[in-house]
């Protein structure tokens, strides 16, 4: 089992910058891909950015040079640095923790919202 918690989240002008925590509640570096997904006003989920068990990452191409995502192993914890931000990046964002086995659990955090608005 692992529980994850987002915070950082709150209303910022546009051209700003915020960084989004992911707190996990175990160690979860090893085994698990780390992603970070949102929900604006569209019916679906997007995809924003991934880092993989060995330190990969991946982005949207909506978010490529502006958006960076790491991670604190000692502290179970992964980022989102978000730059240069955009009234179309405003959404809920989600921690999302993937087994590197498929089929095996997944998890998803609560969300953190994030306005950009002048």
């Amino acid at each position: 089992q692992v529980q994850l918690v987002e915070s950082g989240g709150g209303l910022v002008q546009p051209g700003g910058s915020l960084r989004l925590s992911c707190a996990a509640s175990k160690s979860i570096s090893r085994i698990y891909n780390m992603a970070w997904y949102r929900q604006g006003p569209g019916p679906q989920r997007e995809f924003v950015a991934r880092i993989t068990s060995d330190g990969s990452t991946y982005y949207a191409d909506s978010v490529k040079g502006r958006f960076t995502i790491s991670r604190d192993g000692a502290k179970n914890t992964v980022y989102l640095q978000m730059n240069s931000l955009k009234p179309e990046d405003t959404a809920v964002y989600y921690c999302n923790a993937a087994h590197i086995i498929p089929g095996r659990n997944d998890y998803w955090g609560q969300g953190t919202q994030v306005t950009v608005s002048s």
